[in-house]
């Protein structure tokens, strides 16, 4: 049957559009059922508190569930793998936090390439760490901590949750910018590295803000500065380490991945749906509770950031010639 000219422009031009209208249809429908965020860590520690927030705020404004999967393991690492395997359709997302950019270069082997496999959906926060010694040791500012440490070469210890871990980074960060000599104690976890610094038996530590600020209140510990470019709402009296090392800057941050290839349409509404819940006055409360600081940014910007990220923990991890447990 031959169709008018004009009749089969019209059927043509519906025709073409049916892959449109399929993607515009998805993006509406989802998400249709339970989505699940991997988090690589154990229940109870900060990443899974934010995990469960960012749980919390996109069931609440896409009414769905969204439950969190914890998949503790290899520094983070068994659980990026489980999401990078997993379907590209949205439902198996990833707490991505700064554990992924220095494992990177930590990890000789991996079976993945983290930024090139995992897509970034959208950042949540950057959160300060505070510089810390046991009151036991004289130093009151920066400047006096490392001309203490510089006078005691090899006899500081610096404590962590672990080969690799935030705290060592971030310690190898200021060893590696000011040339002070401190041995490494890393501790199975950043609760025993902490009961130690409080008992003297390690002097120096570089912690998340939001497990040692009540220590620092009681005396128990003396903070020295943040690590973040800017003060904290927390320790408003306290500078930052930057202030006296130019340049130095290490904060603990986190967000959300999907698998390479998830539709972008879903992408784009995990992100305007996170973005919106870190202007929620109510969120920002419960974030400034944690110490930690809303940082929004589009996929694109987010993505920048990890690769920026995973280069500048890149150069520490080899400085320190770190080597994983």
């Amino acid at each position: 049957m031959k169709l008018p000219r004009r009749k089969f422009l019209h059927l043509a031009a519906g025709g073409a559009a049916l892959p449109f209208a399929a993607q515009i249809a998805r993006a509406q429908a989802y998400p249709a059922r339970p989505v699940r965020i991997v988090v690589g860590f154990a229940a109870g520690g900060p990443a899974d508190i934010v995990a469960r927030l960012i749980g919390q705020w996109l069931s609440e404004r896409l009414g769905q569930s969204f439950i969190i999967d914890n998949r503790p393991g290899a520094g983070g690492n068994l659980g990026t793998e489980l999401v990078i395997r997993a379907p590209a359709d949205g439902y198996t997302l990833l707490l991505v936090a700064t554990p992924n950019a220095t494992n990177a270069t930590l990890y000789d082997k991996l079976n993945f390439n983290f930024i090139r496999d995992i897509v970034p959906v959208a950042s949540t926060h950057r959160a300060p760490y505070v510089m810390e010694v046991n009151p036991a040791v004289p130093a009151k500012t920066v400047p006096e901590f490392i001309a203490y440490a510089k006078a005691n070469p090899g006899k500081m210890n610096m404590a962590s949750a672990g080969i690799g871990s935030a705290q060592h980074i971030s310690g190898e960060l200021f060893k590696m910018m000011t040339g002070v000599n401190m041995i490494h104690v890393p501790y199975r976890g950043a609760a025993s590295a902490l009961t130690d610094l409080i008992g003297g038996q390690v002097q120096f530590m570089v912690d998340v803000m939001s497990a040692s600020v009540e220590h620092i209140r009681a005396g128990k510990l003396r903070a020295l500065a943040v690590t973040t470019r800017t003060r904290s709402e927390a320790l408003p009296e306290l500078p930052t380490v930057g202030d006296f090392v130019p340049g130095y800057e290490a904060s603990g941050w986190a967000g959300l991945g999907a698998p390479r290839n998830t539709p972008i349409e879903i992408i784009d509404q995990l992100n305007k749906a996170i973005n919106a819940s870190l202007t929620d006055p109510k969120s920002k409360e419960r974030l400034a509770q944690l110490g930690i600081v809303p940082m929004p940014m589009t996929p694109t910007e987010f993505g920048k950031f990890i690769a920026d990220e995973t280069e500048k923990w890149g150069k520490v991890v080899k400085f320190a010639d770190m080597k994983p447990e």
